[in-house]
């Protein structure tokens, strides 16, 4: 087997038994949308590998109802017989709830960038992003 992020209790959560192979495609499927490879694991935090997981674990259950998703056309819209469907920009390739796990990771939030006040420090500056107010600042290495 393969190796992924979704653990056996994590795939047993879902109800749905899945092969090797669909587990893989799945980690496959989540690698592309997170961002993030197997090979890089040490390197995400504890709670991102979770959600990871869960995320797998969602998807390959949500591909054994699935129908040649590989090879599926890139359609928001779709109509028939006067019955018509909208779906989210990735409802034909990604299950909702491994969508859902994925936006909890750490890096698919938004972030504030906190930028400061004009009177920061005890020293007013007009405004910090102006390069001549560069000597006023303390220069420290990045991490």
């Amino acid at each position: 087997m393969t190796t992924v992020w979704a653990t056996p209790q994590q795939v047993d959560a879902t109800g749905v038994a899945v092969t090797a192979q669909l587990l893989a495609q799945a980690q496959d499927d989540i690698e592309i949308f997170s961002g993030r490879i197997y090979a890089d694991t040490d390197r995400i935090r504890a709670r991102d590998v979770h959600w990871l997981g869960a995320a797998v674990a969602r998807q390959a259950a949500w591909l054994t109802e699935q129908y040649d998703v590989a090879t599926r056309l890139d359609a928001t819209e779709t109509s028939q017989d006067g019955v018509s469907n909208k779906l989210t920009p990735d409802g034909a390739v990604l299950a909702p709830m491994a969508g859902k796990a994925l936006r909890r990771c750490s890096w698919m939030r938004s972030r504030t960038v906190h930028v400061g006040t004009p009177f920061e420090g005890g020293r007013y500056v007009t405004n910090q992003l102006l390069e001549s107010a560069d000597d006023s600042q303390v220069w420290r290495p990045m991490p």
